[in-house]
């Protein structure tokens, strides 16, 4: 009897088994910290840079830039190592996140200092470029850490193509609420706090410990899952491991994957223009005040946590592809929309972010819920599971995009003529070909980058019936093994 239920439980594979509530509320908390310090990132960091710290828009796009690059660049090398990370106690990926959490907190923080160099603006704008060069470099570094082996985890802890979807759903529930949260946190603190740069530091502080205390609770709420699938996994004999460079060639040769690679860098180049312009749009062109910022960015961010299990249950009936095609639609309206508004129209502009949120969700969602059946079909094909490498390759070619939009953007306006400003100092009344910079930059921009996205969803190949004959012929090949 006691023999019998020992072999039972030793056939017994924890990953067909459906997720708990409270595995998926821990693995959802990890994306808690990345999601509000890139939210804050993303919506003020630009126009902190310009308006706060007093950096030319050029260079403030240039500080970006850098960031990003670099950022993308030790995304696959952190991925390659998180592969061959070994460790019985903690398993491949959450070390990383268990030991990066604290300096990922503090770097972010240190981004919102603004260091007197000298007593002179003109002759404080080089050593402070520097400055933000050096810390943006170090804080996306561990970005990197911590993120990267987080969200390479979704495949380990599921292997069921549905629960897939609803696991990244609870994903961006805490991603895009997260984001919410951020931005309440701004709107309460910017109403509190007059001064501008004492406002972003209030605002730092108290989203850097939200951060590393939601990457302790999904380290310590995954870990027996993941534990169970690197026990799994270790007693299944993997052919040699092929040289990191032969590696990239066959990461490269999955045609699915390139199609992923381009939808995530048109849905997101898509969603990081906006939201960095957002700010000015509301500002300079709407004129509304700072403090009018959050809400419209709320409005955008709500909507979205409001669709992401609308679409998640929309998609187990209609397919990913028609889901992604919905809610992009919408977004390109409202994205075209936002070009003709002018001062006064306060309601259709809320309305626009609304239609802009419903779409947003959608970039959220699908991209990240494809890369999963990518890698299977890379096991398939390979015999080796590369989650790390296929998700760093993918963030990385996205980075660079985002890159080189940021400094297209930042650049743009200071060829425009934009003026920056100081803490301290009333903000300048800008040109009217900055004006119509910012315009482009929030209404034909997205909408060029969301029409290619969609042309590459049209193409792309691997359909639920098509990832259902994935999983199939490895499992024959898993029972092969196992006879």
């Amino acid at each position: 009897m006691n023999d019998s239920t020992a072999d039972s439980d030793s056939q017994r594979n924890p990953l067909t088994e459906k997720l708990d509530l409270k595995t998926k509320l821990a693995y959802g908390a990890g994306d808690l910290g990345p999601a509000i310090t890139a939210n804050i990132s993303v919506f003020y960091l630009l126009i902190f840079f310009t308006n706060v710290a007093g950096i030319p828009a050029g260079l403030a796009g240039t500080i970006l830039m850098i960031g990003k690059i670099w950022d993308g660049v030790n995304d696959p090398l952190v991925g390659f190592l998180t592969d061959k990370t070994k460790s019985r106690r903690w398993g491949r990926r959450l070390p990383w996140m268990f030991y990066g959490a604290i300096p990922f907190g503090i770097l972010f923080f240190l981004q919102w200092i603004v260091p007197q160099f000298s007593a002179n603006q003109s002759e404080n704008i080089w050593p402070l470029f520097w400055y933000y060069v050096a810390i943006g470099i170090l804080s996306q570094a561990f970005y990197t850490v911590v993120n990267l082996p987080y969200t390479a985890m979704t495949p380990e802890l599921t292997q069921d193509y549905d629960e897939r979807t609803s696991l990244n759903s609870f994903r961006f529930t805490f991603s895009i609420g997260g984001s919410i949260l951020s931005l309440i946190l701004a709107l309460i603190i910017f109403i509190k706090i007059s001064d501008r740069q004492q406002a972003y530091l209030v605002l730092a502080a108290v989203c850097t410990v939200i951060s590393i205390l939601g990457l302790y609770w999904c380290v310590f709420g995954v870990r027996d899952r993941i534990l169970a699938f690197e026990a799994k996994r270790i007693l299944v004999e993997e052919p040699a491991s092929l040289p990191f460079g032969e590696q990239l060639k066959i990461v490269f040769s999955n045609r699915p994957f390139l199609f992923v690679i381009g939808i995530y860098l048109f849905s997101w180049l898509g969603v990081q223009i906006t939201a960095s312009i957002i700010p000015y749009f509301v500002v300079n062109c709407m004129a509304l005040k700072e403090s009018d910022v959050p809400t419209v960015l709320i409005a955008v961010q709500a909507t979205a946590l409001l669709m992401l299990f609308v679409w998640g249950e929309l998609s187990k009936k209609v397919g990913k592809k028609v889901v992604y095609f919905l809610g992009m639609s919408l977004w390109i309206i409202a994205a075209a929309g936002l070009f003709f508004l002018q001062p006064g129209q306060i309601v259709l502009m809320y309305v626009m972010a609304v239609m802009a949120g419903i779409g947003v969700s959608t970039a959220y969602l699908i991209p990240w819920s494809m890369i999963p059946d990518v890698i299977e079909l890379d096991e398939l094909q390979t015999g080796q599971r590369r989650e790390g490498i296929f998700y760093g390759f993918m963030v990385l070619l996205q980075k660079f995009g985002l890159a080189f939009g940021l400094f297209l953007v930042g650049n743009a306006l200071q060829i425009s003529g934009f003026k920056e400003s100081v803490a301290g100092s009333p903000l300048p009344i800008q040109p009217e070909s900055a004006l119509f910079a910012i315009r482009i930059a929030v209404g034909p921009i997205p909408t060029v980058c969301l029409l290619c996205g969609l042309v590459l969803t049209y193409f792309y190949p691997i359909t639920r019936e098509m990832h259902a004959e994935i999983m199939l012929k490895l499992k024959e090949r898993q029972e092969k093994k196992g006879g």
